[in-house]
């Protein structure tokens, strides 16, 4: 072997190992700079709430300031695409939502974005129940006397979501299509107006998340039927399961985690769902979140989790075939 290509070969070698080992070399001291959460939403919401304490311990445990970024609108889709089309070195992580994740691909033809090619699930913080309410005037106390009235009164009863193709607006569509009633729906700009109209008595019923649903439920407000999860909510115990009053099939979570570009280092994944595993776990954190209304989830593993997003996408997806609602 000549000088000249033993040099040729031995720089090949050093160029080859040097572009191995600097990914390795920098995920290894991940994270050396501040790290961004993107949230689709505007600040000042529940999951901008959410979003902040998640930040806020992320950056204590691993030592490196954590920003919040908002970026809403287009159902999610903008702040999507900015996490999809980043660096992938997890300096940019996504605090995303079943709509965003599961809904949105069932609901438009065209995305910029695809979740399951583009996105990856870090972890699920929390999964809140829906539930249904009702306004006083409504003379039902049960699930099953409302599927009576409503019944006898077909179509005149209209129940108010945050906006079409939501989780809470299609969480009225799975319950028409199960409990067999007639209802319209009525979309609002934001949980809030369509809140307003159900204490006025201008829509009758509403499928609300529970934080948003505990104030006008426990001031005597609204009254509750029942609630969407397997389980009981320990906020309302009293209030059954809407699979207790013989809906066996009836079951919507809204659900909210953290997730990053598809593309991530093996070595930042591993440390970022360590460091929200031990949040999860965290006594402190656990309460900040049950304090306005998120309940908060064991820590899964990987398998764990695309089995629960895989399972919520099944059950969207049945209803709105069954439906036939499109958003494009």
């Amino acid at each position: 072997m000549t000088s000249r290509l033993r040099s040729v070969l031995l720089s090949t070698v050093i160029i080859a190992t040097t572009a191995i080992a600097a990914p390795l070399a920098r995920a290894a001291e991940y994270p050396s700079r501040a790290i961004k959460l993107v949230v689709p939403y505007a600040a000042g919401g529940p999951t901008d709430v959410l979003a902040r304490l998640v930040a806020d311990y992320l950056g204590k445990d691993l030592k490196q300031t954590t920003v919040v970024e908002n970026k809403p609108g287009a159902q999610g889709a903008i702040a999507a695409e900015q996490v999809a089309r980043a660096e992938p070195d997890g300096y940019t992580l996504f605090v995303t939502a079943a709509s965003i994740m599961v809904l949105n691909p069932l609901l438009y033809k065209k995305l910029p974005y695809d979740p399951q090619k583009d996105l990856r699930m870090l972890t699920v913080v929390t999964d809140l129940p829906v539930v249904m309410e009702v306004h006083p005037s409504v003379p039902a106390k049960t699930v099953k006397e409302f599927v009576a009235y409503a019944k006898a009164n077909p179509g005149k009863l209209n129940f108010g979501s945050a906006g079409t193709g939501g989780t809470i607006h299609l969480a009225g569509e799975m319950f028409k299509q199960i409990a067999g009633v007639e209802m319209t729906h009525v979309p609002y700009k934001g949980a809030g107006p369509a809140l307003t109209d159900l204490l006025s008595g201008n829509i009758q019923v509403m499928f609300d998340t529970l934080s948003t649903a505990l104030p006008p439920v426990k001031g005597g407000l609204l009254r509750p039927l029942g609630v969407s999860s397997k389980e009981r909510s320990p906020d309302l115990p009293d209030v059954p399961t809407v699979i207790e009053s013989g809906y066996p099939d009836y079951q919507v979570g809204v659900w909210f985690g953290l997730a990053g570009s598809s593309k991530l280092p093996d070595e930042v994944v591993t440390k970022v769902m360590a460091s929200m595993d031990k949040a999860l776990n965290d006594v402190a954190f656990r309460a900040s979140l049950e304090k306005i209304g998120f309940p908060v989830l064991k820590p899964k593993t990987v398998a764990e989790i695309n089995q629960f997003v895989d399972e919520d996408r099944a059950r969207w997806s049945k209803v709105i075939k069954a439906m036939n609602i499109s958003l494009d």
